[in-house]
Formats: C-alpha cells, structure tokens, sequence
C-alpha cells in the first residue's frame, strides 16, 4: 500500500478597512484561487482550485469579521517533495491578503508538521509585498525504549 499525506489547513483575513476595501481584499483572495488548475494535473500536482473553499465576500455568505479560507487535500507521499509544495503555496500567499496562513502535514512516517505563516508587525500581507516568514512544529509518536 502506498504511503499517504494529508495536507489541510487554513489563510485567515482580518482587515481593518472601510467596507469597499473589505469587498475588494475578499475579491482578490478569491479571485487568486480561481486562477489554479480546477482540479490535480501534470502542471498543478500540488495546489488545485477544488482543495479550497470559497467563501463569499460578505457577511451573509461566510465572511462576518475574518475571511476563513479552509483547504485540504490526501496525496501519495508529498513529504518527498515538500519544498515544491512550498514554494506552490508561497507563491500563492504572495499574491494574496491575509494576516495568518496554517498548513498541518501528516505522513505516515515521518508524524505531523504545522507551518505557521504570521504577518508582518503591520498585520497584514498584501499582494507581493515582499518576504514571508514560516514557522515550523513537528510532533511524532513514538514508543518509550527502556
């Protein structure tokens, strides 16, 4: 049986904008997501458009305060391939507005990873608007050795 990877996580907006820029931060976000490939393919192994929900961009369709964009996704290993699944999802927060950005790994073999992306001490990241900082966690279970 093959080894398998779940990948799921969330980017979270919490502007502080009069109502037009909400709409068009919220837009944007989702605008950035409807550019991936639809679905997994040679090009796009990685990210794909049907991993992430698409919330609305108001009050009455998911978005009240904070705009929660949950993903999700199995694979077939992709902890060896990790760091181009990475740099996939960094291109994609590049072109985004979001204040936090949470991926959980779990493989079979090697236990679970969070990767924490933080905002700037401005808080907020706009569309390429330079470096990113990443955070790491890893916990694994393993067996007591006497």
């Amino acid at each position: 049986m093959d080894q398998e990877s779940i990948v799921y996580g969330c980017i979270k907006d919490l502007p502080m904008a009069p109502e037009l820029d909400l709409r068009k931060r919220r837009m944007v976000n989702r605008t950035r997501l409807l550019e991936l490939p639809r679905s997994f393919d040679e090009d796009s192994p990685f990210l794909c458009a049907d991993m992430f929900s698409l919330p609305g961009v108001d009050l009455f369709t998911g978005s009240y305060h904070t705009q929660v964009i949950h993903f999700g996704a199995s694979y077939r290993a992709v902890e060896y391939e990790w760091e181009l699944w990475m740099q996939k999802f960094e291109n994609l927060l590049r072109k985004m507005y979001w204040v936090s950005a949470t991926v959980h790994l779990e493989t079979e073999l090697s236990g679970k990873h969070t990767f924490l992306w933080e905002a700037p001490a401005n808080g907020c990241h706009t569309p390429d608007s330079g470096n990113m900082r990443m955070k790491c966690e890893w916990e694994r279970e393993a067996a007591f050795i006497k």
